[in-house]
Order: structure tokens, then C-alpha cells, then sequence
């Protein structure tokens, strides 16, 4: 499975247009024929396209300069220059391309297929066919392609997924994730496990699915960066909807309404609106429940009117309820 890179700063440049010709009609019983030079190519577009068929900037790590080719220069007999061929730099669906010096958003490339031209190509010179005159009739000048443009961007994969996982770090998130799709996140009985966000799809039927982001585990402070807080957050914003878990087992720390006020509080914190986003409370790992700790946070669900299921994603006790639940509000 390729790394999953979700930033990358890389460099562009646009071709350089073609020189124009100075070139005079030679042909026989004509021996001063007028100019004919032709004109010089366009030189090569930089184009950043959206490709459904991949999922991280892994590439752009690598290799991080971009340039298209030069325009040709026009020739004799009015012939024009080929234009550069244009340089497409394909990226995932969801990455957005920000110019790296101002900060401004170029272009949200949201769905297959789409595309944002990022350098424009210089402009071929005009030939000497251009400039006879009446008073000038054997010019001996053409103009000089014009230079291609140069910038710096900031590529940022931002996913796209109908529901977003959410909780402190060994919540149950990834265990929930494999046991509603094919994902198959790596799993384990420590915090961190997950250090990528994971895609999986819910095929509801034949014809319907959506599909969820489980989203590393987040710790306080992650709006300011803790934990690579940022780089995760990032990836909710596209959310339709949160799923929050919340571990109630008897080995779990804290209180679970603390747990779920703190990652609460680091949604606000972060802006975007995160808080604002329709949110489902799950309490997890009910097949080694704390009774003190559930009732805890349903009491507290129930004061703040917050929807609450109860699964364990290891037994599949409540997850087709949850499964149901979250299909109905997508499909609204």
C-alpha cells in the first residue's frame, strides 16, 4: 500500500513561446519575393487535474518541479511553430492548490476530472510577415517568444467522505471501520495506531453505499497542531456528518463526557465549523462496558440532547442500528 502524503509544496513553470521568423519568398522569376516568416508556437500549459484512481500526493514528495515544453519556432513559407506540449500533473480527487506565496486558493478540485490551468504558456512571436508595410516592404525583424510563467503551490488533499469518524486515540474507530467496510486499517490495543486517515465504503445494497473516514486519533490541543492534529482535522471538513466514539470499557481513562467535551472543544477550536456539522455520539467496546461510565454519558446525551448508540464493533452488537441511522441522514 502506497505512504499516504496529504502536503506537498512543489514548483511550476509554463513553456516559453517560439521566436517568429524573418524569412523572404523564394521562388523561381520571383527573386524578390515579399517576408514570409511564420509565427512561433505557444508554449506549454501547466495543468493540475483531479484523478479519481488516486489517493495520496506520494509523487509530488519526490519529484517536486514541473515544466512544460517550448513553443517551436515559425519557419519560412508562413509556417507556424508546433505549440509546447502542455505538462498535466494529475492529483487526487479532493486536493486543494493554493498559491504558496499569498496563501489564495487557485481551485478545489472536488470531482473527476476537473482542472485548473496554474502557468500559462508564453506566446509565440509574430514572423516578419507581419510587419511589411507599404514604405517598409522587406522587414528584416520578427519578435521573440514570449517567457512562460513561473510559481510555487501548495498541494492539500483534503478527503472526501460522507462521515467522519472522530475520538480520543484507541477509541474503536479503526475496529468500527473494518467491521462495517472492506477497509482493513491496521488495529491494535494502544493509542496511535492509526496514523492515516482510512477510507471505507458501506455498501448499503446494490445500488446504494457511502462512504466513511476514519480519522487518527485526536488528543487536546490538536487544533493548534498537537499530535499532527491540523494535518487530521483537515480532513473532516468535508464531512456530511460526525460519528463520535466514545470508549465506555472498564479499562478506558477518564470520564466519557469529558473525553467527548474535550474533542468537542478541539472541533470549535479548530474553526471551519466544524461544531456544526450533524454529530452521533456511539459508545464503544460494549462487550467490556463500565456501567458507572455508560450511564455517565448517557445522562450526559441526555441533558445536551445529543443522539446516543451503543455497539461493539467486535460482537456487531448495535452496528446495523448505527449503519441504518447513518444512511438516513445522508440520504435526506
Amino acid at each position: 500500500m502506497s505512504e499516504f502524503i496529504d502536503y506537498v509544496k512543489i514548483h511550476v513553470q509554463s513553456g516559453r513561446g517560439g521566436k517568429g521568423c524573418v524569412s523572404f519568398r523564394r521562388e523561381k522569376f520571383i527573386p524578390k519575393g515579399g517576408p514570409d516568416g511564420g509565427d512561433g508556437g505557444r508554449g506549454g500549459h501547466v495543468i493540475i487535474r483531479a484523478d479519481s484512481q488516486l489517493y495520496t500526493l506520494l509523487d509530488h514528495r519526490y519529484k517536486k518541479r514541473y515544466r512544460a515544453k517550448n513553443g517551436g519556432h515559425g519557419m519560412g513559407k508562413k509556417m507556424h511553430g508546433r505549440d509546447g506540449e502542455d505538462m498535466i500533473i494529475r492529483v487526487p480527487v479532493g486536493t486543494i492548490v493554493r498559491d504558496a506565496h499569498t496563501g489564495e486558493i487557485l481551485a478545489d478540485l472536488d470531482r473527476e476530472g476537473a482542472e485548473v490551468l496554474v502557468a500559462k504558456g508564453g506566446r509565440g512571436g509574430l514572423g516578419n510577415s507581419h510587419f511589411a508595410t507599404p514604405v517598409r516592404q522587406a522587414p528584416r525583424y520578427a519578435q521573440p517568444g514570449e517567457e512562460g510563467e513561473e510559481r510555487d503551490l501548495i498541494l492539500e488533499l483534503k478527503l472526501l467522505a460522507h462521515v467522519g469518524l472522530v475520538g480520543l486515540p484507541n477509541a474503536g474507530k479503526s475496529t468500527l471501520l473494518s467491521r462495517i467496510s472492506a477497509a482493513r486499517p491496521k488495529i491494535a490495543d494502544y493509542p496511535f495506531t492509526t496514523l492515516v486517515p482510512n477510507l471505507g465504503v458501506v455498501k448499503l445494497d446494490d445500488l446504494r453505499s457511502f462512504v466513511v473516514a476514519d480519522i487518527p486519533g485526536l488528543i487536546e490541543g490538536a487544533h493548534r497542531g498537537a499530535g499532527l492534529g491540523h494535518r487530521f482535522l483537515r480532513h473532516v471538513e468535508r464531512t456530511h456528518l460526525l460519528v463520535h466514539l466514545v470508549d465506555v470499557s472498564i479499562m478506558s481513562e477518564g470520564r466519557p463526557e469529558e473525553n467527548l467535551e474535550k474533542i468537542n472543544r478541539e472541533l470549535i477550536m479548530y474553526g471551519a465549523d466544524l461544531e456544526k456539522k450533524p454529530q452521533v455520539v456511539v459508545a464503544s467496546k460494549m462487550d467490556i462496558a463500565d456501567s458507572e461510565k455508560l450511564r455517565g454519558l448517557e445522562e450526559y446525551c441526555k441533558i445536551k440532547e445529543l443522539t446516543l448508540f451503543k455497539i461493539s464493533a467486535v460482537t456487531g452488537e448495535g452496528v446495523d442500528e448505527l449503519i441504518r441511522y447513518l444512511a438516513g441522514v445522508i440520504e435526506e
